[in-house]
């Protein structure tokens, strides 16, 4: 079973006061790419992997989605979703996304924010979605950037020119990574950009779109605690298709 670390007080209390959930999908600076990569929602069967507090789900809702079924293994997560939705088309279900069954081709949108990190066998639940998507359906998800979670941060280095870095350790080292986050021993996994895009391809999925998402200088403008993120990427966006 995957580490259920957000049920810990200590963690939920912290990630809890983070701008991307005190102000939903406008406190995340790369929602609007994020968006560009999405397809019409209008009419789809979306599946919202690791739903959180269902910001992404309610919007999906209304932009036009038929249904939603939010998955997560916290229950404090689950609660807090609950509690602020009001829309009986969303679903919220507790889910092992490691464990994860679906039925085939019963949705047209897999969706899923910074979790996938968190799953030991990507490849089983990459294969599982692309049978659970229906012919011509779209999978779009975010994870950390395998350069950003193998970079020995918070401990800042500086070049030459006294700009500072981000070394990368055991880069080609994939597996458990641990980091101290809100709680002690936060466990993730760290995969290699080529076994993330590979896992994709191995799953029977065609890559439509990457982005390895920084915030633009407009944004760094309005928030300039932003302007480390400029320094390696932190996150990656990928948009496939069955």
């Amino acid at each position: 079973m995957a580490q259920n670390i957000y049920d810990n007080p200590d963690f939920f209390a912290g990630y809890s006061q983070l701008p991307r959930q005190q102000l939903g999908l406008d406190g995340a600076p790369e929602w609007p790419a994020i968006r560009a990569m999405l397809p019409s929602l209008r009419g789809k069967r979306v599946v919202d992997l690791g739903c959180g507090f269902g910001w992404a789900s309610r919007w999906m809702r209304e932009q036009g989605a038929a249904s939603v079924l939010g998955l997560d293994l916290s229950q404090k997560m689950l609660e807090r979703a609950r509690r602020d939705t009001h829309d009986p088309a969303i679903e919220y279900r507790s889910a092992d996304l490691d464990q994860l069954q679906l039925p085939p081709a019963a949705f047209d949108l897999a969706y899923s924010a910074l979790t996938f990190h968190y799953v030991q066998d990507f490849a089983r639940l990459l294969r599982t979605l692309a049978q659970a998507l229906a012919p011509g359906g779209h999978l779009v998800f975010t994870v950390e950037h395998p350069i950003y979670m193998a970079a020995a941060h918070p401990q800042w280095f500086k070049d030459a020119d006294g700009r500072p870095t981000w070394p990368v350790n055991g880069y080609a080292n994939e597996g458990e990574r641990r980091t101290d986050w809100f709680a002690k021993g936060v466990l993730k996994y760290h995969r290699t950009l080529a076994s993330t895009l590979n896992t994709l391809i191995d799953a029977g999925l065609r890559i439509n779109r990457v982005e390895e998402f920084a915030p633009s200088a407009e944004q760094v403008a309005a928030m300039p605690s932003l302007a480390e993120e400029r320094e390696r990427p932190m996150m990656l966006l990928v948009a496939a298709q069955r």
